[in-house]
C-alpha cells in the first residue's frame, strides 16, 4: 500500500475507533503554514486534538517513537492556530492513537492526554 494511502487507512481507523469511543468528530486534517493535526474531536466539552501515527514495525521504536518533542511542539502550535482562528476558549487535551504492525493485523493503542501545553 502507497504511503499516502496508508496515512489515510491509519486516520480513518483512529477515527473510527475514537467515535465508537464516544468521542464526536469536529474536524479531520486540520492544516495551517506551521503544520497539520490529523483529528479534532469532542469528548463532553473538552475538545481533543488526536495525532494518530502508524509504524509497521518495531525497528525504530514503533509509533510512540515518532511523537518526539519536536512533534508534541509542532502540534501545539498548530492547536493554538486552530483555537485562534476559530476563537475559541475552551478545555483541550492532546491525545494520540499508535498503531504498530500490518494492515491485516493492526495493534491499536490510544493514549488519552499524552501531553500538555502550558498555557
Amino acid at each position: 500500500m502507497q504511503q499516502s494511502k496508508l496515512g489515510h487507512w491509519a486516520e480513518e481507523l483512529a477515527h473510527v475507533y475514537l467515535c465508537e469511543q464516544g468521542l464526536q468528530p469536529v474536524k479531520r486534517n486540520y492544516r495551517c503554514k506551521t503544520g497539520e493535526i490529523d483529528l479534532i474531536m469532542l469528548e463532553g466539552a473538552i475538545l481533543v486534538f488526536v495525532e494518530v501515527r502508524y509504524r509497521k514495525s518495531q525497528r525504530y521504536g514503533g509509533s510512540i517513537a515518532s511523537v518526539d518533542i519536536h512533534k508534541q511542539q509542532r502540534i501545539l502550535t498548530v492547536a493554538t492556530h486552530y483555537l485562534q482562528n476559530n476563537k475559541l476558549e475552551q478545555q483541550c487535551r492532546f491525545d494520540v492513537v499508535l498503531i504498530d504492525g500490518t494492515v491485516e493485523k493492526p495493534q491499536l493503542n490510544w493514549i488519552a492526554d499524552a501531553f500538555r501545553m502550558d498555557w
